[in-house]
């Protein structure tokens, strides 16, 4: 019988340079695996809670011991002995030892980065791929990647308002090609901004930075780049948008864009994007309103919702329960899934079917505060999302995901890209 042996967490950095918490499961016989959770800048104020020891001495207080020291006494004295192949049943046990909503007991990193080990360590014991031993054979879809190349907002100390301007390669057979054609794109729209007298030093999550006119400057300098590149916009790649507007909207419910000198009501908003929309190929739009303007997002909803993407983040949270309330609303059509903010791989799991089951899309997603570990790659096709959101093609903490991707790829019989069929 296989049990687990050692249960051990200690504290290594993301790439940001803060600390964050990697957990190690050892099994009885002889293999190891350990898992890195990552962290956001930009958060959701429902987001399970990330345990930090607030000790100024130490990481100017980002320090966490705390969460080390629960997986190491509580969390461990619970699974040591135990087989570690029933990963709902060991998730629960770790949601009781906390007994919070939230996991701010135990804290949501300490839990996560048990669970995602848990199941890493599953997988080598039976000896098959993570993303096969979570998806089984259903597991073959190989996810479009929604590519963060312009950085703005609490990403970037620049103009521009917006969080994320993104490719979609979509008019491809395979992930190996749109992920080659997302590369030159990047290069070229490197290239483009240079010339332009633009610094091209990049953000967190690997797209560049630049101090540009207003929010839709962006969107054109990508276009350029796709077709100095040798693609079609709209056909082959189309341009996404995180626009995180939690982070510009006031006390008063005015939607500041600094960058256009503009104050919006969430109704002027709704017609800025349709305009937008009309304008450029835009197919997906996350966060287009705060997460608690649900009046808002329904109106968005009801405008746009048959013609493009709207996703969910600060909105869901990767909350089931929010989720439920979402659908049941009309709210959104889209999800995006971080399992930093909701706590443990179970919990992400219930999330992604419930949304399947109401045919709201996935799109698995990195933290801009990441680290070396490429679960959430086989997490992507294990539950065959679709989409995975993981940053540029620069930058190692990204690339990691995208390379784990390529493996994939080559290791599926007969494995999908969905393209244009997302939004069919």
């Amino acid at each position: 019988m296989i049990y687990i042996d050692d249960v051990f967490a200690d504290e290594v950095l993301d790439s940001r340079g803060n600390p964050t918490i990697r957990v190690t499961i050892g099994l009885n016989n002889g293999l190891s695996c350990n898992a890195i959770v990552p962290s956001g800048a930009s958060t959701g104020k429902r987001e399970a809670l990330e345990l930090r020891d607030d000790d100024k001495a130490r990481f100017l207080g980002k320090g966490v011991l705390k969460a080390c020291e629960n997986v190491n006494t509580t969390i461990a004295e619970a699974l040591i002995g135990v087989s570690p192949f029933n990963q709902n049943e060991l998730d629960k046990i770790m949601a009781e030892l906390d007994g919070t909503e939230n996991y701010s007991k135990l804290g949501a990193n300490a839990i996560l980065g048990t669970s995602m080990a848990l199941a890493k360590a599953s997988a080598e014991a039976l000896e098959i791929p993570l993303y096969r031993y979570i998806g089984g054979i259903n597991a073959n879809i190989l996810p479009v990647p929604m590519l963060n190349i312009i950085n703005g907002g609490s990403h970037a100390d620049n103009t521009v308002d917006f969080q994320e301007y993104m490719i979609m390669p979509l008019g491809f057979s395979s992930f190996r090609e749109a992920l080659r054609a997302s590369s030159e794109v990047y290069w070229n729209l490197k290239n483009i901004l240079k010339s332009q007298g633009h610094i091209t030093s990049i953000g967190d999550e690997g797209g560049f930075a630049p101090n540009l006119k207003n929010n839709e400057e962006p969107i054109e300098v990508i276009l350029k780049a796709i077709k100095q590149a040798g693609y079609k916009e709209g056909e082959q790649i189309a341009i996404a948008l995180d626009v995180a507007s939690s982070e510009f909207v006031n006390g008063e419910g005015k939607y500041v864009l600094a960058a256009e000198n503009k104050s919006l009501s969430g109704e002027e908003l709704i017609e800025y994007y349709e305009n937008l929309c009309a304008k450029y190929p835009i197919v997906s739009i996350e966060d287009g309103l705060s997460e608690d303007d649900w009046e808002g997002w329904a109106k968005l909803t009801k405008k746009l919702g048959d013609k493009i993407q709207l996703v969910g983040d600060d909105l869901f949270v990767t909350n089931e329960k929010i989720l439920r309330e979402g659908i049941g609303k009309n709210i959104a059509n889209a999800v995006l899934v971080k399992p930093n903010q909701i706590g443990s791989v179970s919990q992400t799991m219930q999330t992604v079917r419930l949304a399947g089951r109401h045919k709201y899309k996935c799109i698995m997603s990195h933290r801009s505060g990441e680290s070396e570990d490429s679960f959430i790659a086989d997490f992507a096709v294990g539950l065959n999302t679709g989409e995975i959101k993981t940053g540029s093609t620069a930058r190692s903490e990204r690339i990691a995901k995208y390379n784990r991707l390529l493996e994939i790829e080559n290791e599926l019989d007969c494995p999908e890209y969905l393209g244009w069929n997302l939004f069919k």
